[in-house]
């Protein structure tokens, strides 16, 4: 008698090659990473954690050798150097060696005399251009731009923001990096980011919000989708401690293929 054949159960997921966040939590979450070329929006509102959990990712990534890229719209990045120096995990020879690279989007804008309210469309292509340039330079693995909110509010139209990320998407997976664009939205916006355009083109969103216990005000972090990977849906509780983000479930969750 022929031999049962075994049915396959592998994992599609887990053949993209991953980029391991080295954020312990969040890898587990995220079936042993972010799959890599993927470009992910991380939403929030105020104080959630955007930021730190991006200079974390970065910083983990420079310490394996990978070069890594912050493009700051909003902060200086000395101040943002300052803020990640009261980190153990931190290290300034990481900027030193230029491992770590942070450039100031506004000193961009000056440079190209991008200086009207609304860009036009040949001035979104030149900032777009600079970015994947910066990227490309650098040599980058990981790039992180904060925010997206600050660029899409000087693109503003919808078919303009879709045209940009379309743009910004292919050309950085096509430069091998894993990009994590912060979008900041409200207590209760109902969406990810400000238009709405923004996520429906990102391959993942990873969500930050508060949420109340006892009194307390807890971080919580959950992903609400990731492309190439199964992942649990569930909320985390996030704490930013000197040695870096932690975790720990919220609320029980299944695992979902997106």
């Amino acid at each position: 008698m022929a031999s049962a054949v075994k049915p396959d159960t592998t994992d599609v997921g887990s053949l993209r090659e991953r980029c391991v966040t080295g954020i312990e939590g969040l890898d587990n979450i995220l079936g042993g990473g972010i799959p890599r070329g993927n470009l992910v929006l991380v939403a929030g509102s105020v104080g959630t954690g955007k930021t730190t959990l991006c200079l974390e990712f970065l910083v983990r990534g420079a310490e394996k050798g990978e070069r890594t890229l912050f493009l700051s719209v909003t902060e200086a990045s000395a101040k943002l150097i300052e803020n990640l120096s009261t980190f153990e995990f931190f290290r300034q020879e990481l900027v030193s060696s230029g491992g770590l690279v942070f450039v100031d989007v506004p000193l961009i804008y000056d440079r190209l005399g991008l200086n009207h309210e609304e860009l036009t469309v040949e001035e979104i292509d030149l900032l777009l251009k600079a970015f994947l340039d910066l990227a490309k330079e650098v040599g980058a693995h990981r790039v992180i731009i904060d925010s997206l909110t600050s660029v899409c509010y000087r693109i503003r139209r919808d078919e303009r923001i879709r045209d940009f990320m379309l743009k910004l998407s292919q050309g950085l997976t096509l430069l091998g990096c894993t990009t994590l664009l912060v979008s900041e939205i409200g207590q209760s916006a109902g969406r990810y980011s400000l238009h709405g355009v923004e996520e429906a083109i990102v391959d993942g969103v990873i969500l930050l919000g508060n949420a109340r216990r006892q009194g307390d005000i807890l971080r919580i972090l959950q992903v609400v989708k990731m492309r190439g990977t199964s992942h649990s849906r569930a909320q985390y509780v996030m704490e930013l401690t000197p040695i870096g983000l932690l975790m720990a479930p919220h609320l029980k969750g299944g695992r979902q293929e997106t």
